[in-house]
């Protein structure tokens, strides 16, 4: 049995794989700057998640304009960073709490048990709010208008672009 995709099919599965892909980045390098803030620095879980979580916002707003969605030129448009931040601080708020919760269950435990706990937090209340990010910035925040043109296609042994303008690689 073979499945059929819409070319609209393909255009979402290859977004929500590059999306992934960005979270991925993004939760490598969150969950890095958390680890050395809680483990080796000794900061507190709370101030770490905010910290780790400003730096990441940036690079992961700009992959996923630029890379995911093909959301070209030089300069991004308040509607698109005012919302992305909104979700962005709504993630911290969550992660935050959590990592605050659970820093404090495991303050007295063992350093590596403890970092290790706060980055599971952390983890854990960004996933459950990965679903509903894709969701938001594939309807409303990078969707494609019904009058812009299409991108290019792609032939078979050619790769996509990927950029329109350029792309840099949150």
């Amino acid at each position: 049995m073979t499945i059929q995709l819409t070319q609209s099919q393909q255009r979402t599965i290859r977004r929500l794989l590059r999306y992934a892909s960005v979270s991925g980045i993004a939760t490598v390098t969150g969950l890095t700057i958390l680890g050395l803030l809680v483990g080796v620095l000794g900061m507190s879980a709370a101030w770490s998640n905010v910290i780790a979580t400003a730096v990441g916002t940036i690079p992961s707003f700009e992959l996923n304009r630029r890379w995911v969605w093909s959301q070209g030129g030089n300069r991004p448009q308040l509607r698109q960073i005012l919302p992305f931040c909104l979700l962005s601080f709504a993630g911290l708020v969550l992660s935050t709490l959590s990592v605050h919760i659970v820093g404090d269950a495991t303050a007295h435990s063992g350093r590596t048990f403890h970092t290790a706990s706060v980055e599971i937090a952390n983890l854990a209340s960004y996933g459950a709010l990965w679903v509903l990010q894709f969701i938001v910035c594939d309807k409303v925040l990078f969707r494609v208008r019904a009058d812009a043109p299409p991108p290019p296609p792609t032939t078979s042994g050619e790769t996509m672009t990927t950029s329109r303008s350029c792309r840099s690689i949150g």
